[in-house]
């Protein structure tokens, strides 16, 4: 199991921006510390984690943040409206589109997926394989 993902950025008020505008909406609850951004899915009492915790922040080392190429976090959402409403939501908080929310041929017919780009250039993607929902092959 992933524990946590660390996303570094130089700039934490966009950041802030961009990532309030997905992570919430998705369950996540946030809170703000002198170290940076923390998201994290509330836990029942007596249970243990299934999803990682969510922290941007600036590198611990001191040097700028970059982007990872081929480095991508990728969140679930609970419907392919809710895909397309989240990347929307993105798009207006400071993130770049990498890939408008719909169907791909190279995946399941029924992965609905939208891509972005966060204020710092992270690959992040937005997705629902909901099997209530129509596939690309309705």
């Amino acid at each position: 199991m992933i524990a946590y993902i660390t996303i570094g950025s130089n700039d934490l008020p966009r950041a802030k921006a961009f990532y309030q505008a997905i992570l919430p909406p998705l369950g996540y609850d946030f809170s703000e510390g002198r170290e940076g951004l923390s998201f994290v899915l509330p836990v029942p009492e007596g249970e243990q984690p299934s999803a990682p915790d969510v922290y941007v922040k600036r590198p611990f080392d001191g040097a700028p943040a970059t982007a990872g190429n081929g480095m991508m976090v990728a969140f679930q959402a609970r419907t392919q409206a809710e895909v397309r409403d989240l990347h929307g939501a993105a798009l207006a908080a400071g993130g770049q589109d990498d890939g408008a929310p719909g169907f791909r041929a190279a995946y399941s017919a029924g992965f609905f997926v939208g891509y972005l780009r966060d204020p710092d250039g992270n690959k992040i993607a937005l997705f629902s394989s909901n099997p209530d929902e129509p596939s690309r092959d309705d």
